[in-house]
């Protein structure tokens, strides 16, 4: 596999985030499901809450990035360790429980006044088991970015209508894909007060993967000339998705042509429509997407003379707002719920 195909594949492998939790609960048996029955459709999403529901006036959804994963997943891992009983060396079976997951958000630190919600994507469980599930067409169908935000927007107003009927601030968050369904829903549905758009460029997805063949050879690892080549080939698998943009059976790289289609969409767009105050925190050593493509935001917010727009740039952090260890003894460092608490400080000002 050559640099740039490897550069590619983890740009999709990061998008699909499976966080471990062993820094803290994610207490995914505290949820409460509901479900919403629209136009021959079914919405399931889950609400948390550290303090009473007849308390709360705040709203914060939370939208993950991309994949076919379930929001949670439990299994058991078993290993077998070497253990010295009675001065021999024998073989001993270990069992451990893990748990990963999608929302890489530690529930404990939601203010008691705000309700958290997260959305199942269409097809998805919210648990799985031993990591079994598998996404069938149902998934794929519905895999898309006006779909996300038909869904967060239906969560938004059957909350507001049964829930919590006039809300101080209603939230929203999206990392990585989901920053781009957050740019659209924030000027699609009008209760929305305060808007997070995370680990998110400005341009099409497409360019995102142009910029990464471009950046190898600012840093000398292939020559302009072995660019070139490269770059046609992306152009030409670019149109092929673009002449089938429904097609659930041809892939690239991991996600189907119907969804790289459905979210060509330039997020830029969208977020020069929304009028709310915006916290976009960008991760400046990201490999997912390239750093260089969200500067075009603030200029474009101050081209079009917009002063709704808070740009954080965090240099050290890469797209899951980490510190990836520099070596076996070290251990990730994780900054995401740092960056949560000062989001939520900055919504309270």
């Amino acid at each position: 596999m050559n640099i740039i195909k490897m550069k590619i594949f983890l740009i999709i492998s990061i998008l699909i985030p499976l966080i471990s939790f062993g820094q803290f609960d994610p207490k995914e048996e505290k949820y409460i499901h509901k479900t919403i029955f629209s136009k021959g459709d079914t919405i399931n999403y889950h609400i948390y809450s550290n303090g009473k529901l007849e308390d709360i006036s705040k709203i914060l959804l939370f939208f993950q990035g991309s994949g076919p994963r379930p929001l949670f997943q439990r299994g058991i891992q078993i290993d077998t360790v070497k253990v010295e009983v009675d001065g021999e060396i024998k073989n001993e079976i270990k069992k451990s429980t893990w748990v990963g997951s999608s929302v890489p958000i530690n529930l404990d630190k939601i203010p008691k006044d705000y309700l958290f919600v997260i959305i199942s994507k269409k097809g998805t469980p919210f648990l799985d088991i031993n990591d079994k599930f598998i996404p069938n067409d149902l998934y794929y169908k519905n895999e898309g970015l006006n779909y996300r935000v038909w869904q967060g927007d239906k969560v938004i107003n059957d909350i507001t209508k049964k829930l919590i009927r006039k809300p101080n601030k209603i939230v929203i968050l999206g990392h990585s894909e989901g920053s781009d369904v957050v740019a659209k829903l924030g000027h699609v549905n009008k209760k929305v007060t305060h808007i997070g758009y995370w680990a998110g460029g400005a341009n099409t997805q497409y360019y995102e993967f142009a910029l990464m063949i471009q950046k190898s050879v600012i840093k000398g690892e292939i020559t302009q000339e072995q660019a070139i080549p490269k770059l046609d080939s992306l152009f030409i698998e670019i149109n092929n998705i673009q002449k089938e943009p429904n097609n659930i059976e041809k892939q690239w790289w991991g996600n189907s042509y119907r969804r790289w289609s459905q979210f060509s969409e330039p997020p830029i767009d969208n977020l020069l429509r929304i009028d709310k105050p915006l916290f976009i925190a960008v991760a400046g050593k990201d490999n997912s997407v390239p750093f260089e493509s969200s500067l075009l935001i603030p200029i474009e917010f101050i081209r079009n003379n917009k002063s709704n727009l808070t740009f954080k740039i965090y240099p050290n952090y890469d797209h899951s707002f980490s510190i990836p260890p520099k070596n076996e003894n070290e251990k990730r460092f994780r900054g995401f719920m740092g960056v949560f608490e000062e989001f939520l400080n900055w919504v309270e000002q």
